[in-house]
């Protein structure tokens, strides 16, 4: 006998055992390089006192612009080189992982908190709640992210807790449109109705029943998020507004070294090839994370 569609259980099931997430990380080569690549930088954000050979904020006028260990000049005690004050360059990137995974993952919750609420309450609520939810979406998407941005941080000044803020108040349009579309169509489903017609409050509907269907299509933005987040505050640590000493940050490095591009060029090649692989294995591990939350792939893995 076949398992019926309830609200408790959409989808039918066909039998087959449903493959494990890990199973589906196998089966990708670009999720395990991605997932590799990704584990490497977590790691060393999180043992940056215990990798870092030297530390990345002591200024040694004795030891500027030496090149890396395999070039003529290079010091076995600077892998990577110095920049123009002396500063260990290994240990300033190890150090800046910290600072540039910090900013993207906590400014996409932020985001993501406020985008997913506002979507769920203007697509179920509908009516002048929508209208009005949607002409604040409007009104920020007219306006620059880059500019709103680098107004704020003029105003308030450059901090690691303003960047997150700013950074996650000005994402949220996105998600809150995703959501609102999503809503729209699952608010018209059966399990939904279901819910209403025996009671269900609308706080229980929005958070147990709409919030699990609008995670697949959240995961892949989410993704892209953080990896276009560290982009974004790398160019503004470049621009001399994100990052403030004595922290470090891939953007602020790659701004020491701008003037060095022709002479000394490991100042800025290194901290930018750190941020390409980092984006990277960002992006590559978001497919992986598709397939194990969109609903349509566990269905086709177990046809």
């Amino acid at each position: 006998m076949s398992t019926p569609v309830t609200a408790a259980n959409p989808i039918k099931h066909t039998g087959k055992k449903r493959k494990y997430p890990f199973k589906i990380l196998f089966q990708s080569r670009t999720g395990i390089l991605g997932l590799i690549i990704l584990s490497v930088f977590i790691i060393v954000a999180l043992l940056a006192p215990l990798l870092a050979p030297h530390d990345h904020t002591k200024v040694d006028i004795t030891a500027t612009l030496i090149p890396p260990v395999w070039s003529d000049g290079g010091n076995p005690d600077h892998l990577l080189g110095t920049d123009h004050m002396g500063r260990d360059l290994l240990s300033r990137i190890i150090y800046g992982t910290q600072v540039s995974l910090l900013v993207g993952v906590s400014s996409v919750v932020v985001a993501g908190f406020i985008g997913i609420w506002i979507g769920l309450i203007s697509g179920y609520y509908g009516g002048w709640i929508d209208n009005l939810l949607m002409r604040i979406v409007d009104s920020f998407l007219a306006i620059p992210n880059i500019l709103f941005t680098l107004v704020i941080l003029g105003v308030f000044g450059p901090s690691l807790v303003t960047l997150i803020l700013v950074i996650g108040a000005t994402n949220w349009v996105n998600y809150a449109r995703i959501v609102r579309s999503e809503v729209l169509s699952l608010k018209e489903r059966e399990f939904i109705k279901a819910a209403k017609t025996v009671g269900v409050k609308d706080f229980y509907i929005l958070s147990r029943h709409l919030v699990p269907n609008v995670m697949s299509s959240l995961t892949v933005v989410s993704t892209l998020s953080v990896a276009t987040t560290i982009i974004l505050e790398a160019s503004l640590s470049f621009l001399g507004l994100g990052i403030k000493p004595p922290d470090v940050s891939w953007g602020g490095i790659l701004s020491d070294g701008r003037d060095y591009l022709a002479t000394h060029w490991w100042i800025a090649t290194f901290p930018g090839l750190a941020i390409t692989f980092c984006v990277l294995g960002i992006i590559m591990l978001g497919d992986w994370l598709r397939d194990i939350f969109d609903p349509r792939s566990n269905i086709k893995n177990d046809i």
